[in-house]
């Protein structure tokens, strides 16, 4: 990644050649955040050119009087511009194969409901549609609005604490901004059960004895795989 001085700076706010090569010498960190976004129906260079956008209004504000990098500075601006973009043009994309076991589960809800009179459990539709209890969750929840990390939550296990605070690690705003980035990546390579919890609690915005009942297990043991994942994770961007 490519740090600029404060000369260059101050040419790009005011000339269009000038911005386009600082543009050029930090593709490295557009590219690392819209790596992030991929995967929801958006082509990659869609996303690049909505990141270049968040990137000039980060040059545009920037003040070069303050201590601050402008990679640092730019981050909150390149994600903020793709994720306006990705919540304006609708919900995120879902794939074919979980629409398809969308429709079979409130298949199989309906005429369980119908034929015993009370809801159907994960572990039921899970044995009935032959798959996991994790594919069974997560197709019941794709299709829901996702909740933001940065926004408050205010259940009784948190208090009003935001998302990310709970597996930020305590460090000032400018460092959990850059965190953010990496949690995804991290969250990718937990296995299949944390992840399922970690997506649900942390993005789904369930309790833990909802995702316990999910799952088909006690709430005692989400909260101790939950604080074992988060413990991770902690350690890992600190």
């Amino acid at each position: 990644m490519y740090e600029i001085n404060t000369e260059d700076i101050v040419k790009a706010q005011n000339n269009k050649e000038a911005m386009e090569d600082i543009i050029e010498k930090n593709s490295g960190l557009l590219w690392s955040i819209v790596k992030r976004f991929l995967g929801r129906g958006y082509e990659a260079e869609e996303l690049y050119q909505i990141a270049c956008i968040g990137f000039i209004k980060s040059v545009k504000r920037f003040d070069t009087t303050l201590n601050l990098r402008l990679s640092t500075y730019a981050v909150p601006y390149i994600m903020g511009e793709i994720k306006r973009f990705i919540r304006d043009d609708g919900p995120i994309k879902v794939s074919r194969s979980l629409k398809e076991l969308s429709v079979k589960i409130k298949e199989v809800q309906r005429e369980y409901l119908c034929k015993k009179g009370e809801e159907i459990n994960i572990s039921q539709l899970a044995k009935i549609l032959k798959v996991s209890k994790e594919e069974i969750a997560m197709a019941m929840e794709a299709e829901k609005p996702l909740e933001s990390i940065d926004e408050e939550s205010y259940d009784n296990e948190s208090n009003g604490e935001t998302k990310i605070s709970k597996i930020s690690n305590g460090k000032d705003e400018t460092a959990m901004l850059i965190d953010k980035i990496c949690i995804k990546d991290l969250i990718e390579s937990l296995e299949s059960r944390e992840k399922q919890i970690i997506l649900l609690r942390y993005y789904r915005g369930k309790t833990q004895t909802e995702v316990a009942k999910m799952l088909g297990v006690t709430q005692v043991q989400i909260s101790r795989i939950e604080k074992k994942v988060l413990a991770n994770m902690k350690e890992k961007i600190s």
